[in-house]
């Protein structure tokens, strides 16, 4: 009986920590193999020991988060053809993974470029959106989710100052061509996300000008149908995919054709009537003499 409980509290938790997506993911058609890697919590000294080491605060929810479980990884199959194809992942790094976005050794060399060299000037950035992250000191970036080599989800802190701890982060996306896109302002909101996207391939480029893949937005199409919106970046993006019904339209019995009115024949007077009758039959006599 004690292993029946501890089974159904531990599915009880998954399925609370996962909002009820595993069992989304295996209802829906052509979907196989739904894993979930069960992780241990973190230790309260390793969230005190990164936040030192860092010099940043974590955020309360992902605190929470990683006192629950350090890390998450759910991942999904389906089938076509007869063969297996690997589709949606989601992963949050754990603790001792959260680290400072660094630029690879290859770049090591005295005179090469670095990461702090593709940061514009102020003068171009739009003003009307969050400030975006920079890869100097005045921005602290920790990487979440590699996405598969199709970018990185950070956790970025900005305008910090040396030696002062920093407080307040965001979750930006970085695309595979450096450039910043603005996620959520809190990892609750990021997660959620996730979740919702059924952690299909891309998923992260819907916030970008220019949109994921033509394979992945075949992906979402097949499976994310309530979220989904086709190609925000259309012509017909503000308008709704759904079509437009007008019931008193669409409702309306067939209009009956008009009927057509009989011509009424002239009123000829009667004392004029048989004058005029002898005329006609006179004139065809004397056409067909002729």
């Amino acid at each position: 009986m004690e292993e029946v409980k501890d089974d159904k509290t531990c599915k009880g938790f998954v399925d609370r920590l996962t909002l009820g997506i595993i069992r989304v993911l295996e209802n829906l058609p052509g979907v196989l193999d739904v894993r979930f890697v069960e992780k241990p919590p973190a230790e309260k000294r390793c969230l005190l020991s990164w936040e030192q080491k860092n010099n940043c605060t974590l955020p309360e929810d992902l605190r929470d988060f990683y006192l629950t479980t350090d890390g998450f990884m759910l991942a999904w199959n389906t089938k076509l053809e007869n063969e297996v194809v690997p589709v949606g992942c989601m992963m949050i790094n754990n603790v001792a993974q959260l680290r400072p976005l660094i630029q690879s050794n290859l770049y090591s060399l005295p005179n090469a470029p670095t990461l702090a060299d593709l940061d514009f000037d102020d003068d171009l950035e739009e003003s009307d959106g969050p400030e975006k992250p920079h890869f100097d000191s005045r921005s602290r970036i920790f990487e979440l989710d590699p996405c598969n080599g199709n970018g990185k989800v950070c956790l970025v802190y900005n305008n910090c100052t040396s030696g002062v701890m920093a407080q307040q982060c965001e979750v930006w996306f970085l695309d595979r061509s450096l450039f910043w896109h603005y996620l959520t302002t809190s990892f609750t909101a990021y997660y959620r996300l996730m979740i919702t996207h059924l952690g299909l391939p891309e998923w992260q480029y819907n916030v970008t000008p220019y949109g994921p893949s033509p394979q992945a937005k075949q992906w979402a199409a097949l499976y994310q149908p309530l979220t989904f919106h086709g190609d925000s970046h259309s012509d017909m993006a503000g308008e709704s995919l759904l079509n437009k019904l007008d019931p008193a339209k669409a409702f309306r019995g067939k209009a009956k054709p008009p009927t057509p009115k009989k011509k009424q024949a002239a009123q000829v007077p009667a004392s004029g009537g048989s004058t005029a009758k002898a005329q006609g039959v006179s004139g065809r006599h004397s056409v067909t003499k002729r």
